[in-house]
This record gives structure tokens, C-alpha cells and sequence, in this order.
């Protein structure tokens, strides 16, 4: 089993990232990062170049969440899943055998995460497991 977690270096993420530390060293499992990397639209070279960059400032924000897992003593798996990030922490979770799905929160009302689809509002709704919403700080 593993505890996945989205990364992204937003504040509600940076948050998380603690959080789920926390609990991969509680159950002594590995800590899978995920970030979701799939552009908007999907055609042409201008995809290409978008998908390249996407990729890259996943890779960078990856990097910084290994080392404070690593500081803590902590396994890390990293997936750059060319998905949207719900889609991307689903199929990393089931590949997983996840224990936990943990993901921060924007400070976003419930209608509005229902209207624009937030990924914490997606996952609460499809995953098969628990999923842990982290607020940002203050």
C-alpha cells in the first residue's frame, strides 16, 4: 500500500505535502507524488511546447516535495501522468494500491468547487478510496 499525494507547490499543496509525510511515516509506506500534466487543448505543435513546459515545472515541483520527504526519512515514487490531476491521482492510486488519496484545497466554497470542477470535488466523488482535503494556511 502507499499514500499518494497531488503536488503542485500551490499553497494548499505545500500544506499537504506535510500532512501526507506525516501519514506515510505513521504507516511506514511509501509516499507516491503525482502531478497531473495534461494541457489544455490538444492539437499541434503549441500543444507539444505547452505539454514540454507542463512537464518540466512538474519535474521541479516533484523535486522539492522528494527532498522534504526524503528529509523525513520518507520512500518517494514520482508520476508525471499526462492527465488532468483527478484523472492522474485515480490512476495512480489504483496502480498504487493506495491507502489514502491526499490533495490541498484552495479555500474554495463547495458551490464553486461544484461549478468548476476542482479536483478535491472531483476525487470526494470517484475514488473507491479515502481521500484527505488539506486546507492551505492561513
Amino acid at each position: 500500500m502507499a499514500v499518494v499525494l497531488g503536488y503542485d507547490e500551490s499553497p494548499g499543496s505545500v500544506r499537504a505535502l506535510r500532512v501526507a509525510i506525516e501519514v506515510s511515516a505513521a504507516f511506514g509506506e511509501g509516499l507516491v507524488l503525482v502531478y497531473g500534466a495534461a494541457p489544455p487543448g490538444a492539437l499541434g505543435e503549441e500543444y507539444r511546447t505547452h505539454a514540454d513546459a507542463i512537464r518540466q515545472a512538474g519535474r521541479t515541483a516533484l523535486t522539492h516535495a522528494v527532498e522534504a520527504a526524503d528529509d523525513a526519512g520518507v520512500p518517494t515514487t514520482v508520476e508525471i501522468i499526462d492527465a488532468k490531476p483527478a484523472d492522474a491521482l485515480l490512476q495512480a492510486a489504483d496502480r498504487h494500491d493506495a491507502r489514502v488519496i491526499i490533495v490541498g484545497t484552495y479555500g474554495e466554497s463547495p458551490l464553486r468547487g461544484a461549478l468548476l470542477g476542482s479536483t478535491p470535488h472531483k476525487l470526494l466523488h470517484l475514488s473507491s478510496v479515502p481521500v484527505l482535503c488539506v486546507p492551505a494556511d492561513e
